[in-house]
């Protein structure tokens, strides 16, 4: 572990990722016909639908690209968050699996017979969370009829803690960091035979983190196709254990290949174990210790995914890490847009590569970033506000200026 990063933005540039003669790691598990297999999953489920991709068009103009577009995962399936996606798949195809059920073409009414709902009442799925991943698990579960477990780690707000638990799963806050509750998930699986559903890959738990990632894939797509045929040049995501990011990189290279858009990976400052295992030039994943306090929760982990990482690694354009301040003014701009704008209600962990956005087109300290990416005019940005107020009282505090994090209303000429 290096010294501690400073309280700015930095950024490291993959010298590798374009070179296609080097070795890669396999993103057959992203391709088009597991997206839409998986889509076709994700359709059967109750509520679904597709969650609306917002238009920043004067935001665009202001900050001198062609276009932002910003997927809005606060309507995904009234959970506020775009991990149902992950869990859903996951644990369904776990149960599938279990009950001999076919894989090819599975729907989520398959589990709705008497029969199947009597033999799963006493199953129990175990997960670790800083929240949505938790929330998604408890969900599917209820809508299962099985028992979730759910280990959130310190600092979680009893918001969080109060919303998994109403939809029924045994939920509890230990003592340590998302780390820690992901080591005390993984031993309480192992000890009373549960079935893990984290989506932090390490070697020997592979399969169900692959099944999370692939469950993301539907949001991508949904993306693409509501682009219209505008392919973005640029698609900027935000990275905890790496599993969205992971995923997104893959459905990237294996849909556009070498003409796929320039992807950055964005981190809190607190918790950048992606840039950091970039900065240590080993090809290994490498770990942030400590409390990795930042108000971005759902990006807090201090491990890199095994499976994600390699990807990452080999593929990713640009890491990036950024202090809290950064995410508080995608807040703030998402939810007051310019007129004209969509407006979108983004939570901490979603809208902190809007802030960097911002940032990078504002701020001159930031050219030679922008250079490495070759923003310009022309640039078509696409990003996902993964989250809403998933906890209202926080969002309020920092959207509306309550200002108890050292934050003021920075001016970065947007009015």
């Amino acid at each position: 572990m290096s010294d501690p990063l400073p309280d700015k933005i930095v950024w490291l540039s993959n010298a590798d990722a374009r070179k296609s003669e080097q070795k890669k790691a396999d993103t057959a598990h992203f391709s088009s016909a597991e997206t839409s297999r998986i889509g076709n999953f994700h359709r059967t489920l109750p509520v679904f639908r597709s969650t609306p991709l917002a238009k920043l068009d004067k935001l665009a103009r202001h900050l001198g690209v062609a276009s932002i577009r910003v997927k809005d995962e606060s309507f995904r399936c009234g959970l506020n968050a775009f991990k149902i996606l992950g869990a859903s798949y996951a644990l369904s195809t776990h149960l599938a699996q279990k009950l001999n059920l076919p894989l090819e073409n599975l729907s989520f009414a398959d589990f709705k017979s008497p029969e199947l709902k009597n033999r799963l009442k006493d199953f129990t799925c175990i997960t670790a969370t800083d929240g949505n991943h938790g929330k998604a698990v408890a969900w599917t579960a209820k809508q299962l009829g099985c028992r979730a477990v759910i280990f959130m780690p310190t600092g979680t707000t009893p918001a969080r803690l109060k919303s998994i638990k109403s939809l029924g799963a045994d939920a509890s806050i230990i003592e340590g960091n998302y780390d820690d509750a992901v080591r005390m998930a993984a031993e309480q699986a192992r000890l009373n035979r549960w079935l893990l559903i984290q989506d932090t890959a390490w070697t020997g738990n592979e399969e169900i983190p692959m099944q999370v990632m692939q469950g993301y894939l539907t949001m991508f797509d949904e993306a693409i196709e509501q682009l219209g045929g505008s392919i973005p040049t640029h698609v900027f995501v935000q990275c905890g254990v790496g599993s969205l990011a992971g995923s997104l990189q893959g459905y990237l290279v294996e849909k556009f290949g070498d003409q796929r858009p320039q992807l950055s990976v964005v981190e809190p400052t607190k918790a950048a174990c992606h840039y950091e295992s970039m900065k240590a030039m080993d090809g290994r994943p490498h770990t942030v210790a400590g409390d990795l306090n930042t108000i971005m929760a759902g990006l807090a982990c201090g491990n890199p995914s095994k499976i994600s990482w390699e990807i990452l690694r080999d593929f990713a354009d640009v890491f990036v890490a950024c202090p809290d301040g950064v995410t508080i003014t995608g807040m703030r701009v998402l939810g007051n847009p310019l007129a004209g704008d969509d407006r979108v209600i983004s939570g901490e962990s979603g809208a902190v590569t809007l802030g960097l956005l911002i940032n990078l087109l504002k701020q001159p300290e930031l050219e030679p970033l922008k250079k490495d990416l070759d923003i310009n005019s022309d640039s078509r940005i696409l990003l996902f506000s993964t989250e809403g107020d998933t906890d209202p009282e926080m969002y309020r505090k920092i959207v509306w200026g309550i200002d108890e994090f050292g934050i003021g209303n920075a001016d970065f000429g947007l009015v």
